[in-house]
């Protein structure tokens, strides 16, 4: 099973995280963002939307970081971060749906302006932008603040996939510049990912798992 992603890339971390909670062993490849692999003919082939992460196992390539993880874990026998209950994990879904439409717009504007400009060398933050990013993502991280009031987690099932995908971006909070320090709930869910030992493993990624 072999992994193509890039250390900074949100969505190669939540898989990454999904990978070492499993234990399930890949072979990571960098594809490095910076000088444009991910537009090489090659990586095309693997993924025509120039992204990673992809997965490519035993000649199947998957590509989008949640499909990714949900393949990962029917992958893994006994798992519980992926329900088979059909109401259960509809609920995973439809977290894992949330933060791809609701969540990560205005995580990946910031990001953008705030962080990977600097670090590629391309210019400095658009306010425009950071103010329509802010403006995104406080609107989708009030929502989410508010569902935590009473949760440890963020379905009933306890820690699932939902976590793992919505806590990976939020390893970049400070250098993105996130204006999520005023959400108490969140704040407190987040320190226990944190805690987790695939959260601490994917801060320094080695090249194999």
């Amino acid at each position: 099973m072999r992994l193509y992603y890039h250390p900074v890339s949100t969505c190669s971390r939540r898989v990454l995280m999904t990978a070492h909670y499993l234990e399930v062993k890949v072979d990571l490849v960098l594809v490095d963002l910076f000088k444009g692999d991910h537009y090489a003919p090659l990586f095309l082939q693997l993924n025509p939307n120039h992204r990673v992460p992809v997965l490519e196992h035993d000649g199947f390539i998957l590509w989008e970081s949640y499909a990714i993880m949900q393949y990962l874990a029917d992958m893994t026998p006994g798992q519980t971060l992926y329900p088979l209950d059909p109401r259960e994990r509809a609920d995973v879904n439809r977290w894992l749906f949330w933060c791809g439409q609701d969540f990560m717009p205005g995580v990946s504007i910031l990001n953008w302006e705030n962080s990977i400009k600097s670090l590629a060398g391309i210019g400095a933050p658009d306010p425009f932008e950071v103010t329509r990013g802010e403006q995104l993502l406080v609107e989708a991280a009030k929502v989410f603040d508010a569902h935590l009031t009473h949760r440890a987690w963020v379905c009933d099932v306890g820690l699932s996939l939902a976590d793992l995908a919505i806590a990976a971006p939020l390893a970049d909070q400070h250098s993105a510049k996130l204006p999520l320090s005023d959400l108490p709930n969140l704040q407190r869910w987040l320190k226990q990912v944190q805690a987790l030992d695939s959260w601490r493993k994917t801060d320094v990624a080695t090249s194999r798992l």
